[in-house]
């Protein structure tokens, strides 16, 4: 497939761009500087920025399927979402966030006093921006949230898929490494089997 990645030089970027080129994909890696990006087969690095949505739609049309791995605080997903419709490209996947995630029905893990205050703004945006998907009428999106710890590691293969609830092991941990979850999203790229909604991935 031809994958437009947005935010390829970042930590989740950076492992889905490698995850997307040793699967075969053809994958056109977008970063603001693309010195950055990490050279290979199957890898295109291309100049870009989330925040001119006309340029960057030049640069995604034609693509299959569009992934954003950027900050949600250091961008408008207003205008990436514009970017994506104006494209017409088929399918839209977000990095979403965990703060979104519910620890019990109806609450939300950002909400709970013990959420990391350094951390309560970049998830107050992810969550506008799933709020913001779930509003389109049309649009093909899918949203993976990470578990609440979102750390390099291990490309194990094994982990757990959720839906809307935050995922936790049995020592009470809620963790992913950024390695298994580029897994999970490139596997939703090949088997979507969660468009039009969000989902999340842990261990």
């Amino acid at each position: 497939m031809k994958v437009a990645l947005i935010g390829a030089s970042g930590n989740a970027g950076s492992r889905i761009l490698k995850e997307l080129a040793n699967r075969g994909h053809a994958v056109t890696a977008i970063a603001r500087d693309p010195r950055r990006i990490a050279a290979g087969a199957n890898i295109t690095a291309v100049e870009g920025d989330a925040d001119a949505p006309n340029a960057l739609a030049k640069i995604i049309a034609g693509h299959d399927v569009v992934v954003s791995a950027v900050h949600f605080t250091a961008s408008d997903p207003n205008k990436l979402i514009a970017a994506v419709k104006t494209a017409g490209v088929p399918r839209y996947i977000v990095v979403g966030g965990a703060g979104s995630l519910e620890v019990a029905p109806g609450a939300r893990l950002v909400d709970q006093p013990t959420f990391p205050a350094a951390y309560k703004a970049e998830a107050l945006a992810g969550g506008v921006f799933l709020d913001l998907l779930k509003a389109e009428p049309a649009l093909n999106w899918t949203f993976l949230s990470p578990s609440a710890l979102f750390v390099a590691g291990e490309r194990t293969g094994k982990f757990r898929l959720g839906r809307d609830a935050l995922l936790t092991a049995a020592d009470g941990k809620s963790s992913i490494s950024f390695e298994d979850y580029a897994i999970a999203l490139v596997d939703e790229i090949e088997k979507p089997a969660h468009e039009r909604q969000r989902f999340t991935v842990g261990y």
